[in-house]
């Protein structure tokens, strides 16, 4: 069996103090069982000169990471990735600040990691990249004359080409996707609108179903849902209710509903639309007034970018309004939280609340959505509250599904899930819950490997997932 080399923007090399991100969660236990190396920047930002590649063992994995210099993280990092790429490829050409100078530190960097990762490479390994920081790093490999297995999985969204093409120097950047052996994505919509770009942009020719020709090659465009530990978070949140931690959260709502909010603070998951419903909700519906209290937590991120700034000055803004407006000396509608809270933390109040309210402007996937079903009591669930616009709302149908920039919409939604009767909550958990089972995370990293590894034109993996019930 090929070794798997994973190459990721950002490599976390494991210790005791700290616990294994999402990333790590879903393919550690490939990388584990087929021995392998992890390839990724350290996180560290050198003064001058980066030092030589860092390697460490653990576990039957090779983790080897790099610093970026100053200017190649500002650049590449801050500057395109997360200025031009982020916005964009969140539908939001508006926010989208593209310089010449980022877009060079962008493919400098790519090419950095390219020159360190070739020096690792053995002529047989199975090459999987990790998101929208690294697209043209198949590229760079080829050109070094690497003819090894590579895949691409983005974890946001793709959007259509006439958004796509917004992209200054689109035409140098996007094609570079076709020098990877397999580009997976999220959605079905997703996958559908990188074939149009390619159809549109590129002219290539159609292979058999779900590839297209690339000179010699034949790449495969596939579908790859990410989904959650089901079975185990549910277990984790039968275990966190009974925390102390989530026991005095119940007591200090003195008996009334909650409604809960988990997202890091940006702009694509739509926190300032949710807070203008949660409003309407109140003005609208006056009988909940001090019997629900709705909590939001929601971590800072990207603090030194401008927009993410302005992002969490509006939803404290809302939040001061809000609660000034309906609150009173013995209740609080709204808790603001700005700490990051642990997964167990997190799984007892998903279990504890009667709606969970998800609504992202635009989400690659959103798997809050997925473990607040996972963690509810199926003899007396809360209601997931979802944007129809996360990649979740796919496999979570059951769900409410709402439009976030109609609060008018998400007012009602608030309401009817607050008031569903309980046939109705167990009837709507147990379709979802059974699609999140068929869909495990445990599954995800074997289905994409099998995907890349199979021989050119076999059938996508996605057609298996559908067979199973999900989408």
């Amino acid at each position: 069996m090929a070794r798997l080399v994973v190459v990721s923007n950002r490599v976390g090399v494991p210790d005791r103090s700290t616990r294994a991100g999402g990333l790590e969660v879903a393919i550690g236990p490939t990388l584990r069982r087929r021995g392998g190396l992890w390839f990724g920047w350290s996180g560290r930002v050198a003064d001058g000169d980066p030092d030589p590649t860092k390697i460490a063992d653990h576990d039957n994995v090779t983790y080897a990471t790099i610093d970026l210099r100053k200017d190649d993280h500002q650049e590449f990092y801050n500057g395109f990735a997360n200025r031009v790429l982020w916005p964009i490829l969140h539908y939001r050409l508006d926010l989208a600040e593209f310089t010449r100078r980022d877009l060079g530190g962008y493919f400098r960097v790519n090419e950095f990691f390219a020159r360190h990762l070739e020096k690792l490479l053995k002529p047989d390994d199975t090459i999987w990249v990790h998101d929208y920081h690294l697209i043209p790093l198949a590229k760079a490999l080829r050109e070094r004359g690497h003819a090894n297995k590579i895949g691409f999985f983005i974890h946001i969204p793709f959007p259509p080409p006439e958004i796509v093409t917004a992209l200054p120097n689109h035409d140098q950047l996007i094609p570079a996707l076709c020098h990877y052996d397999l580009v997976g994505f999220q959605t079905e919509v997703d996958a559908t609108n990188f074939s149009r770009y390619i159809a549109n942009e590129c002219g290539l020719s159609w292979a058999a179903g779900n590839a297209f020709h690339y000179g010699n090659r034949v790449v495969t465009i596939g579908t790859f849902p990410v989904g959650v530990e089901t079975e185990a978070f549910s277990r984790l949140a039968r275990r966190a209710i009974e925390t102390t931690f989530v026991r005095d959260v119940l007591d200090s709502l003195s008996g009334r509903a909650m409604i809960i909010g988990v997202d890091r603070l940006d702009y694509s998951k739509g926190i300032p639309e949710r807070m203008s419903a949660f409003e309407r909700f109140l003005a609208n519906f006056p009988d909940w007034r001090g019997k629900v209290t709705y909590l939001q937590i929601t971590p800072r991120s990207r603090t030194d970018i401008a927009e993410y700034a302005d992002i969490g000055r509006l939803v404290g803004e809302a939040v001061g309004r809000i609660n000034g407006t309906y609150g009173e000396a013995s209740w609080t509608p709204l808790r603001y939280i700005n700490k990051a809270h642990s997964r167990t933390a997190l799984a007892g109040l998903y279990r504890a609340a009667r709606a969970g309210l998800v609504t992202p402007l635009r989400d690659g996937m959103n798997l809050v959505a997925k473990e607040f079903v996972a963690a509810q009591n199926p003899d007396d669930p809360g209601v997931l509250i979802l944007s129809r616009f996360a990649g979740a709302a796919h496999e979570c149908a059951a769900a409410l599904l709402v439009n976030p920039y109609d609060p008018e919409g998400v007012a009602i939604a608030i309401n009817r899930a607050l008031a569903m009767p309980l046939e109705e909550r167990r009837q709507r958990h147990a379709a979802t819950y059974k699609v999140l089972v068929a869909n495990d995370l445990s599954h995800w990293a074997e289905r994409f490997m099998a995907a890349l590894e199979r021989p050119p034109n076999a059938a996508n993996d996605w057609t298996q997932v559908r067979a199973a019930g999900i989408g």
